[in-house]
């Protein structure tokens, strides 16, 4: 286990797109949220009864401990970013023959396999990292009061990271089975911006429950959207009951997930 990340490390430190995507994902979590933070600012100052009580019902969401849940939130938004370099990892290994090579130089095929979901869970630990120094940074700049649960929902770093790992599991399956880089890419982000929302909007409109068991939509419901968006309500609260039971179905979509691909993987010629 130990060579196989070391190998894998050494080939993701010496790729450039690597650390150009991990740049732009560090850029993109903290812009996206301060971002947030502003229109919510912006919102809540207007002086009025209404954002008063809106104030006092929900709390400051960018403070601890709502930070984890807000910031996680916003965050995952950008999970397609850190979804390109690992389609280009897993197709440049078809279009360079180093897949080949490894097989060669004694490696199993199983072990080709484990190698590449280590390079996803180093990716999506990298972007957990990110993620959590992102919410650390916002809580304590919020912080107008000494707070005890400051790590109450510090949980959220956990699910996150299972929503990352998941997300990124059906890009890697993606360009695992097409090899085609801008292909598979394409596919992806088609599917991740425009096709799954299409069908999720769909379901709702018709009423109908297929939406919330689509591939991205499942592992999504684990982070529920902020407090302030939307009503306290039963709704919204149903929305944060439901998240032990899509924590299930995430775990087991993405062990199907690599089930296939270590199974199409051992059927697959060596081209």
């Amino acid at each position: 286990m130990k060579t196989l990340i070391r190998t894998e490390w050494l080939k993701m430190k010496k790729y450039n797109a690597f650390w150009w995507i991990i740049g732009i994902t560090a850029l993109s979590y903290p812009g996206i949220n301060y971002m947030c933070f502003k229109i919510y600012e912006d919102i809540t100052t207007t002086p009025s009864n209404a954002m008063d009580i809106a104030k006092a019902a929900l709390g400051n969401p960018f403070a601890f401990p709502e930070v984890w849940r807000t910031t996680a939130f916003f965050s995952s938004c950008f999970v397609f970013i850190p979804a390109v370099v690992i389609i280009m990892l897993v197709c440049n290994e078809y279009t360079f023959r180093t897949h080949r090579q490894n097989v060669i130089d004694g490696w199993s095929r199983s072990q080709f396999i484990t190698s590449k979901l280590l390079d996803v869970a180093i990716v999506s630990l990298l972007i957990t990292i990110l993620y959590a120094a992102v919410a650390l940074i916002t809580g304590y700049a919020n912080q107008t009061r000494l707070i005890h649960d400051t790590w109450s929902q510090s949980y959220y770093i956990g699910l996150f990271f299972l929503q990352t790992f998941a997300q990124l599991s059906i890009a890697f399956l993606l360009g695992f089975l097409i090899k085609k880089a801008f292909l598979a890419l394409g596919i992806f982000l088609f599917y991740y911006i425009v096709l799954e929302n299409i069908l999720v909007g769909l379901s709702e409109w018709k009423n109908l429950k297929f939406g919330e068991y689509l591939p991205l939509q499942i592992s999504d419901k684990i982070i529920p959207r902020p407090a302030f968006w939307g009503k306290l309500d039963q709704a919204y609260q149903k929305t944060l009951d439901v998240v032990p039971q899509y924590v299930i179905l995430t775990i087991i979509l993405t062990a199907i997930i690599w089930a296939i691909c270590y199974r199409v993987n051992n059927k697959r010629d060596l081209k």
